[in-house]
Parts: structure tokens; C-alpha cells; sequence
């Protein structure tokens, strides 16, 4: 029997571990696990050490009140991993709870594998100097990702991107319509403010006036909004003075069945967008910050492109309407753009194509390819 302790700290590292413990088993049928989950690894029979959402804080507004209680769930954490003994320590993401974890347990325990790689190479390059010795495999996502951390000895190898696992292109647009009685000629416009309180504060309003000025444009203009589970009532209560009533969608399949009716998107930067790829939706990506952590990002961050899809893509395929750029009068013009251009829609919908081809696993899926990696680690 494999023994596996596996932690994740935010939602999306819960899917991603529901994934990796399924097709664990698919390969081990005697795998055990224990560790930190939510609800998704749950379902697939884990017991949380204690409940994952503690560790979910992004901004030192958030951390700072609550430094010695993660201290505490830290310390608890490795001290469990020491008292079971487990064949292999299995991190996901979470980089500034996981990676603790991994220093502290040393390779003198078990096996330890990280999966996904941390963004180093988009800003602040200087940090992977810190990761030798902390794994002894890192399983990335992206193509380009283990050239980057090769040079290093960080034993990177590329699993392909779960998103493809994700069904994101398999959402309905009949049955969005009927749920929602939208008529045919209706016009859904998907908004993804972000799946964090700040991201969303700061893109809801300009979303709210980018609208204002596209109904007198747009016959049947229906705004969407694609609402993170655990922000979704703060999202509702904030889009409801909306002038353009929008339709708040909370769960995964409701969201891929938006996806399938939109006309067009307006996103963050991040996974968002290769899920709007997978769909085929035109999209603009837009994103703002406060005007000192611009002026430091301006410094530091090392790649052409912040779009996830622009960077697997190589050019500005989709456009970047960033910080003095998130603005409702250019968010307006380039919507309208993909609206009433076919060409500029077809020329995004070609590019996604090849980007996302260059996601593919080695061989099976990203989660299988991802559980051979790690089980290979403690197999004869």
C-alpha cells in the first residue's frame, strides 16, 4: 500500500486534487491518503486535517491578524507528516503554505512531489535560487516550464494543464437559454471579475460602466456574471443596483453553460482565459491593481504578455487592457470590436486552437500523466 499525504490550500488546488487522487487510484488501487482538502477532495474520501479555507488568504491585510494561527497550522501539519510517515508528500500550489511544508520535512522523509509550478518566471525570477532541495519532483503545466527550471536541478516535468479536464467546452447554450428565458436573439456577454473579494471590487464597477455604455449599442445586450462560489452573495448584493440586470451563474456547469451562449467575454487574466478559450468565446482580458504594486509589477514581471492564452499563444492574441487601460470607454470599443467583427472572432478562435494544443499531456490525460509521475517515485 502507497501512502500518500496530500495538501491543498484554495479551491482550485481542491479540484486539481480530486483529479490526482482518482486517477491515483486508477493506477494504485491500494493508494491511502490523509492531508488537508476541501470539499471536492472530500468526495473522494479525504478526512482535512482541519478545513482548507483557513490557508485561503490572498494580501497581507487578510494574513498579518492571522499570522500565528497558520503558524499553528503549519507546525500541526509537519508534525503529522512526521508521525505517519507517509511514502510521498504530494503539494499543490499554495506556495506560501506548501512550500513551508516542504522545507521543513527535508528530504530525509518522504517522497516529495509539487504540483504546479510556482510563476517564477513571470516576475521575480530571482526566487527560484530558494527551491533547490525542496522536491524531488515538480510537476508543471505549462510547456515552456521545465526549460525554465531544468537549469536549476528542480527535476521539473510537464503533465499537461487539467483545464483540459475541465469540460469547459462542453457547456450547453439551449439549455442556458431556457433556464434563464432568454430569446434567441439575445446577446450574453460573460464578466469574470476574479475569484477573490479584492479582484472583484476593483473590476465590478468598471464592468457595471463599460455596460452602461454598450446597451445603447447592443440590442439584447445580457451581461453574465461568472460569481467564485465563496464570493458569490458579495457579487449578487454588489451587481444589484445594475442598470443592466446581469445573470449571476455559481456553479462550474452553469458558468460552462454561459460559456456556450456567450457572444463574447471580459476576464481577468489567469486560468479564466483558457477556459474561454476551450469554449471558443472572444474575450478581452482586463485587470487593475493599485497604482504602487503597477509601478513594482512594471519592474519586476519578466514575460510580454500577463494572458495565459497570449503567453502558450507567442503574440497578443487576445487584447490587454490593463491598470490606465481598465477603463469602461476602451473595455467598451474593444467588446464592441468582437461583436461586430466576425474576423477578429475568427482570428481568436483559430489561435486558441494551437494554444491549447500545446497543453496536451505527454501521453493520457494531465491527471494520469501527472499520478504516473508521482507514483513512480516509490515504484520497484
Amino acid at each position: 500500500m502507497t501512502s500518500i499525504f496530500i495538501i491543498a490550500g484554495e479551491a482550485s488546488g481542491d479540484v486539481l486534487g480530486l483529479r490526482l487522487m482518482q486517477a491515483l487510484r486508477a493506477q494504485n488501487a491500494g493508494v491511502k491518503f490523509s492531508g488537508i482538502g476541501g470539499a471536492r477532495m472530500a468526495e473522494a474520501g479525504l478526512t482535512s486535517l482541519f478545513p482548507m479555507q483557513e490557508l485561503a488568504l490572498m494580501g497581507l491585510a487578510e494574513i498579518l491578524p492571522k499570522v500565528l494561527h497558520l503558524k499553528r497550522r503549519l507546525a500541526q501539519t509537519i508534525e503529522a507528516i512526521r508521525i505517519q510517515k507517509p511514502d510521498i508528500l504530494l503539494t499543490i500550489d499554495s506556495p506560501g503554505f506548501t512550500l513551508r511544508v516542504l522545507k521543513a520535512i527535508g528530504n530525509t522523509g518522504p517522497k516529495r512531489v509539487h504540483y504546479v509550478a510556482p510563476q517564477v518566471w513571470a516576475w521575480r525570477q530571482e526566487r527560484v535560487k530558494h527551491f533547490p532541495g525542496l522536491w524531488d519532483e515538480l510537476l508543471c503545466l505549462l510547456p515552456f516550464e521545465p526549460d525554465f527550471f531544468s537549469p536549476y536541478g528542480l527535476h521539473p516535468v510537464f503533465t499537461g494543464h487539467p483545464v483540459l479536464e475541465s469540460g469547459a467546452d462542453k457547456g450547453d447554450a439551449i439549455r442556458f437559454h431556457a433556464t434563464h428565458g432568454l430569446s434567441p436573439d439575445a446577446v450574453p456577454l460573460v464578466l469574470m471579475p476574479g475569484s477573490r473579494i479584492t479582484e472583484t471590487r476593483r473590476l465590478l464597477p468598471v464592468f457595471r460602466q463599460t455596460l452602461a455604455l454598450l446597451q445603447p449599442e447592443i440590442p439584447g445586450l445580457t451581461p453574465v456574471v461568472a460569481a467564485a462560489s465563496g464570493i458569490a452573495d458579495e457579487v449578487t448584493a454588489h451587481t444589484a443596483g445594475w442598470p443592466v440586470k446581469p445573470i449571476i451563474v455559481r456553479d462550474v456547469s452553469a458558468r460552462y453553460d454561459a460559456f456556450a451562449a456567450a457572444k463574447a467575454a471580459l476576464t481577468k487574466s489567469g486560468t479564466s482565459t483558457l477556459e474561454l478559450a476551450m469554449a471558443g468565446v472572444p474575450m478581452a482580458v482586463t485587470y487593475r491593481v493599485n497604482p504602487i504594486s503597477a509601478a513594482l509589477g512594471r519592474r519586476m514581471i519578466k514575460v510580454p504578455h500577463v494572458a495565459m492564452v497570449n503567453l502558450l499563444a507567442g503574440n497578443a492574441l487576445v487584447p490587454e487592457l490593463l491598470q490606465e487601460d481598465c477603463r469602461p470607454e476602451p473595455l467598451a470599443q474593444t467588446v464592441l470590436g468582437l461583436l461586430r467583427n466576425p474576423a477578429k472572432a475568427a482570428a481568436q478562435r483559430a489561435g486558441f486552437a494551437a494554444a491549447l494544443a500545446s497543453l496536451q499531456a505527454p501521453a493520457g490525460s494531465p491527471s494520469e500523466a501527472a499520478a504516473k509521475a508521482i507514483l513512480s517515485l516509490v515504484s520497484p
